[in-house]
C-alpha cells in the first residue's frame, strides 16, 4: 500500500511521534553529532579491531585486511535500507518497530526478540573482553572468577551512567570517542608513517596461514569475513536513540552513514598499520602471539606507550559498552511499551531523568546472567560467536521484510530519505549480503575455535541462534504477544510538504 500523507502536518518531533502512536517520554536533546557519537562508540574502531585482528592475521596472514572493505561495503547496503526506514519511522527499537509495519506481527516480534538478545549478549562479550585491560593496568594476571566479577562491575557501572539520562551518557561517550581518536588516528598514523616493519607487499601475503590451519585460501578468507563483520555492526545504535534526537527523521539516517563510514575508515587504516608494524606477523598464525595489536603498538612506540595505551583501550571499551547498553535498554523499552515483552509493566518504566530505567535493569540482568560462562573460556567463545550470528540475523530479516514489502507494493519509502528506483536494487543486494553472512558465520569451522575446543563451540553460532529462536517461539505460543500489537494503519508519519531526498 503506497504511503498517503495525512491532511495535517504534525509540528515537531513530539507531534510526529504522536502520529506514530506514542507520546514523548524520553529526553529529546541529541543533535546530529550526539547521535553520530552513539553509533561511533558502539561500532568502536578499537573494540572492533581487537576483536578481529588476532583471528584475521592468524587465519589469512597480512592479506586479512582485504576482508574489511568487503564487510564495510556490505554493511553500507544495510545502512541504505535502514536510512529509508528510519526517515519514515524514527522510533526506538527500529528492527521491531519497522518490521511490524512491513510484515505481520509474529515475524516482527521474533525479529525484535532476536535483536534484543543479540545486543544484550554482545554487551556480555564487550564487558568480558574489557576486564583483562583493567588488570593489565596493574600488571596482574587475573583468574577466570576475577574476570567475571570485573566484567559484572563494568556492566553495573555503565548502568548507573545510563540511568542518569542521555546527557550524561553523551558526555561519557564523547570521552570515549576522544580516546578512540588517539588510538585510531594518532597511533595509526604514527605506526604507518614512522614505524612500519614491512613493505605494503605484506598485505597480499597470506604467510602460509591457510596451510597452517588446514584450510584453503578461499575458505580462510570467508572465515575472516565472517568474523570481520563484527567490526561494522553498531550503527543501529543511532536508531536506538531516535526518540532522543532532534529532527530525527532527517538526522538519524545521516548519523548512521557517518558513524559507519568514519569507523570503517578507522578500522581499515588501523588494521593496515598494525599489520605492517608488527615485528613478526607469522607468529600470530603460529599461535605464539595472541595480542598482535599491543605487540605492534609497544614495539613501534616503545615500552613507555604500554600503560597509556591500556588506558585508552579501557576507556574505549567502557564507552562502547555504555552506548550499546543504552541501545539495548531503549529496544526493550520499545517492546515493553507495546506490552509484548515479559514483565512489560516494569521494563517500560522511565525514571525522573527520562531514562528507560526498566529496560536498563532488564538488559543488565540478562547480560550479567551470561557472564558465568566466562568461568570456562570455551563457553565464552561460544557466546562471542553466537553474538555475531544473532546480530546479522535481524539485519537479514529486516532487509528481507523490506524487500518483500517493496515487491508486493505494500511499502514505498515515504520518508525524507529515498533512493528512488535504485532502492529496490540496493535492498536486494543488502538481503543477499546479510543472508550470505548469516550462513557464513553459522557455518561450523574449527579454525574459529581454540585448539581442542568442544563440539558445541564449533557449532556455537547455529546452536545459539536456534536456542534463542526456540525460546522466542515458546513465548509466542504461551503468551501470544503478537495479538497486542497495534496495526500500523493509524500510525502514519506525516511528510506533507517535505519532499523525499532522492540519494
Amino acid at each position: 500500500m503506497a504511503h498517503t500523507p495525512p491532511e495535517t502536518r504534525p509540528q515537531g518531533d513530539a507531534d510526529r511521534l504522536a502520529a506514530l502512536g506514542y507520546r514523548q517520554e524520553l529526553r529529546r536533546s541529541l543533535g546530529i553529532l550526539g547521535n553520530i557519537s552513539m553509533g561511533f562508540a558502539v561500532v568502536s574502531p578499537v573494540v572492533g579491531l581487537y576483536t578481529v585482528a588476532q583471528l584475521g592475521l592468524g587465519v589469512f596472514g597480512g592479506a586479512w585486511v582485504w576482508a574489511l572493505p568487503v564487510c564495510l561495503l556490505g554493511q553500507l547496503l544495510v545502512v541504505c535500507v535502514y536510512s529509508e526506514l528510519a526517515s519514515q519511522w524514527p522510533l526506538a527499537g527500529g528492527a521491531y518497530q519497522w518490521t511490524r509495519r512491513l510484515t505481520g506481527p509474529t515475524f516482527a516480534w521474533l525479529s525484535g526478540w532476536m535483536w534484543q538478545f543479540a545486543v544484550m549478549f554482545a554487551n556480555t562479550t564487550v564487558a568480558y573482553l574489557a576486564a583483562p585491560w583493567f588488570f593489565a593496568l596493574f600488571g596482574v594476571t587475573p583468574t577466570p572468577a576475577e574476570l567475571v566479577l570485573t566484567a559484572a562491575a563494568f556492566l553495573i557501572g555503565c548502568t548507573l551512567v545510563n540511568a542518569y539520562g542521555i546527557n550524561l551518557l553523551r558526555w561519557f561517550v564523547s570521552l570515549g570517542i576522544a580516546a578512540e581518536a588517539v588510538a585510531s588516528v594518532l597511533v595509526t598514523l604514527a605506526l604507518l608513517l614512522f614505524f612500519r616493519a614491512h613493505g605494503f607487499g605484506l598485505l597480499l601475503d597470506t604467510l602460509g596461514a591457510p596451510a597452517t590451519t588446514g584450510t584453503g585460501g578461499f575458505s580462510a578468507f570467508l572465515a575472516v569475513v565472517a568474523v570481520g563483520g563484527w567490526a561494522f555492526i553498531g550503527f543501529d545504535a543511532c536508531v536506538s536513540t531516535a526518540e532522543e534526537t532532534k529532527d530525527a527523521a532527517r538526522q538519524v539516517p545521516r548519523a548512521m552513514r557517518w558513524a559507519l563510514l568514519s569507523v570503517g575508515t578507522a578500522v581499515i587504516l588501523s588494521a593496515v598499520s598494525i599489520t605492517l608494524a608488527h615485528p613478526d606477523p607469522s607468529a600470530v598464525s603460529q599461535g605464539t602471539d595472541l595480542d598482535p595489536v599491543t605487540t605492534a603498538v609497544t614495539t613501534g612506540l616503545g615500552g613507555w606507550a604500554d600503560k597509556p595505551f591500556v588506558v585508552v583501550v579501557l576507556i574505549s571499551f567502557a564507552a562502547c559498552l555504555m552506548a550499546s547498553q543504552g541501545g539495548a535498554a531503549r529496544g526493550l523499552y520499545s517492546l515493553a511499551r507495546d506490552g509484548v515483552f515479559p514483565w512489560s509493566a516494569q521494563v517500560r518504566r522511565v525514571n525522573r531523568h527520562q531514562a528507560p530505567i526498566g529496560g536498563l535493569v532488564a538488559a543488565t540482568l540478562v547480560s550479567c546472567a551470561a557472564l558465568p560462562l566466562g568461568l570456562k573460556t570455551a563457553a565464552m567463545g561460544s557466546l562471542i560467536t553466537f553474538g555475531t550470528a544473532a546480530t546479522f540475523l535481524p539485519f537479514f530479516l529486516l532487509s528481507l521484510a523490506a524487500l518483500i514489502a517493496r515487491l508486493r507494493g505494500s511499502w514505498q519509502p515515504a520518508g525524507l530519505v529515498s533512493f528512488g528506483r535504485w532502492g529496490t536494487v540496493l535492498n536486494l543486494l543488502a538481503t543477499l549480503w546479510t543472508g550470505l553472512e548469516v550462513v557464513n558465520i553459522c557455518w561450523p569451522r574449527t579454525i574459529l575455535a581454540p585448539p581442542g575446543a568442544p563440539w558445541y563451540q564449533v557449532w556455537a553460532a547455529l546452536l545459539g541462534v536456534g536456542l534463542v529462536t526456540l525460546a522466542g517461539c515458546g513465548y509466542l505460543l504461551a503468551r501470544r504477544p503478537q495479538r497486542l500489537m497495534r496495526g500500523p494503519a493509524a500510525e502514519r508519519p506525516d511528510t506533507e510538504g517535505l519532499a523525499p531526498a532522492v540519494i
